[in-house]
Order: C-alpha cells, then structure tokens, then sequence
C-alpha cells in the first residue's frame, strides 16, 4: 500500500512538473519568439481557404508583393522609433506631404524629385525629433500634432486637384525596381541593427534610458537620429508610391500610421520595445497585414467589418506580446 502510494505521489509530481514546463514554454520568450510565424503560416492558410483558394493564385500573390514594397520601408523608420520605446504618428502625412514633393520634381529631374522626397520626410522627422527632445514631451503627443499640422498641408495643397508626377517616373513602376529599392533599405537597416553600435544603443535605451545614459549612451543625439532616419525612409517611400499610383491626392498616406504600427505589432514588436524586439518583426508584420487585409477584402466585408476584426486581432496579439514586467507609459 505504501508503495503504491509513493508511486501516485511520484505520478503526480511527474505531472505537475510536466504542466509546468508547458506552461512555462508558452509563457516564455521561445514561444512569444515562433508566435509571430506561426500567426503569419495560420492567416495564410485560414485566408486562403475562406477564399476558396483564390489568395494564394499567381496574380492575387503578385498583387499582394505590390502592396508591401512602400508599407514595409515606412515599417523599417518606424521600427527603430519603436525599439527605443517611442511611438510616431507621422507616417500618413510625411508620405503625403513628401509624395507632393516626387511628384512636382519628377518634372526636372528624377535623382532630384528622390533626393527631394527624402529630405522632406527627414525635416519632418527632426522636427518630431527637436520637440520630442528639446523640450521633453512625450512621441505620442509631438507626433499626434504634427501628424494634423502635414496632413493639413496635404489638403491644402492638393485642394483644387490632384499633383501629378511625370510620365517619366510612372515609367518606373516595375516590381524588379521596387523589390530592390526595398531589399536595399532592409539589408541596410538589418545590419545596422545587428553589427553596429545604432542597434544596441536603441535597445539599450527602449530598455531604460536613464541605466542607457549612466551606461555611455547619448540617449537626445539617438532619438533625435532615429525620428530624422525615420522620416528620410518615409520619404523614399513616397518616391516608391508616387512610381506606383502616378498622382498624389489629399488622401495619400491616409491611416498608413495605424496600418504600420498594427504590423509591427502582429509581427512580434513588443510596444514597449527594448531588448526583445526581433528585426523579424518588419517582414512578418507587414507581410500579415496585407494577407489580412486583402483576404478580409476578397471576403466582400464592408470597411467597417474590416477595421473591427483588424483590431480585435490587433488587441490579441498586443496581449500575447506585450512585456508586462517592463510596462511603462510610451516616451
């Protein structure tokens, strides 16, 4: 009698011990790691057959990789503003205002109308930056107000038409240009990340930025670089978007700021950045959205619909992700 029940004892410790470290591994950062995947493998194939198989034809697949090019070099700035713990609002407007810009100086020359989209976006960015340092206030507040004030100056200045780009940059528009002006910035913004003092100074300062500053790291000089670069990308991005639609109208860029932070959320980003953020997360993310979003389109369910499931899948993956021993206020 006494060794059976040593040996139910020794079951059930067996099997506490087992639960635990299942528990453990799906409340751990191994599986927080494989879940932005195993969500990207899931909405492919759950998509896909709520199309009946449609999604993933040639063109529909060719369709899709048109959507992501410009999306994913915005996602690229904008991850770097969020490692650091930050947020920015800006993308939509700085897009717009920076796509304005292509398209009036596409009539003189292209490298100018590039280097003129780039420059744009970059002086909206240190703007974001300058005020987001200089004086102290939160990224959430400076880029909120920025965000209306360019997107104010979008409205106006395409108020009686459209702006058109020249058909020499709508003679650009080519997936094998656009597939490389993208590999291009990811390859660049990937090794910064990983083999240059950029990647470890900004998670060094997501994780806390005063242990950042004690530890060496000049935390202003960083978030202000960030917001510059981040906006310079947006506004190569604008050169991406002025190839492909050819004109630039007051809704250019619009919701692309939600669109951009609810990918790199669904791609594993923890909000709070820091430490654990994976470049993973920029390819992931903006590779689900367009898959979601495009298989919510083909599905036939209204706009309203759509936002509504975006963001109920949004509210669970921040849930899955989000690090709560690390939680603060977004700076």
């Amino acid at each position: 009698m006494e060794k059976r029940a040593e040996n139910s004892v020794s079951r059930r410790e067996r099997l506490n011990d087992g639960q635990n470290q299942v528990l453990a591994f799906l409340g751990g950062d191994t599986f927080k790691g494989f879940l932005p995947f195993i969500g990207l493998v899931a909405i492919i194939v759950i998509m896909n057959i709520l199309t009946d198989g449609s999604l993933l034809q040639p063109k529909r697949v060719r369709l899709l990789l048109s959507q992501v090019y410009y999306p994913m070099i915005v996602a690229t700035g904008v991850f770097f503003v969020m490692t650091l713990g930050s947020i920015d609002f800006t993308e939509g407007s700085t897009l717009g205002v920076a796509s304005i810009v292509v398209s009036a100086l596409s009539f003189y020359s292209i490298p100018l109308a590039i280097l003129g989209g780039v420059l744009t976006g970059a002086a909206i960015g240190a703007i974001n930056g300058f005020f987001h340092v200089r004086f102290k206030l939160q990224s959430f507040i400076v880029t909120i107000c920025t965000m209306y004030l360019f997107r104010g100056v979008c409205a106006y200045l395409t108020t009686e038409t459209a702006i058109p780009a020249s058909p020499a940059i709508k003679a650009l528009d080519s997936n094998e240009l656009k597939i490389g002006v993208t590999l291009a910035v990811l390859f660049a913004a990937w090794f910064l990340f990983r083999f240059t003092r950029v990647g470890n100074d900004v998670k060094a300062i997501g994780s806390g930025e005063t242990a950042a500053r004690f530890s060496g790291v000049r935390t202003d000089r960083v978030k202000f670089l960030v917001f510059v670069a981040a906006g310079a990308l947006t506004g190569l991005a604008a050169f991406v978007n002025v190839i492909k639609v050819g004109s630039i109208t007051a809704t250019a860029g619009n919701q692309l700021e939600t669109q951009i932070l609810i990918s790199l959320v669904l791609g594993g980003l923890p909000i709070t950045g820091g430490a654990k953020v994976r470049f993973s997360n920029i390819v992931v993310g903006t590779l689900m959205y367009t898959v979601l979003h495009n298989g919510l389109v083909m599905m036939g369910f209204a706009s309203a619909t759509q936002q509504l499931i975006k963001g109920l899948v949004f509210l669970a993956f921040v849930a899955l992700t989000i690090d709560r021993k690390a939680l603060k206020v977004i700076k």
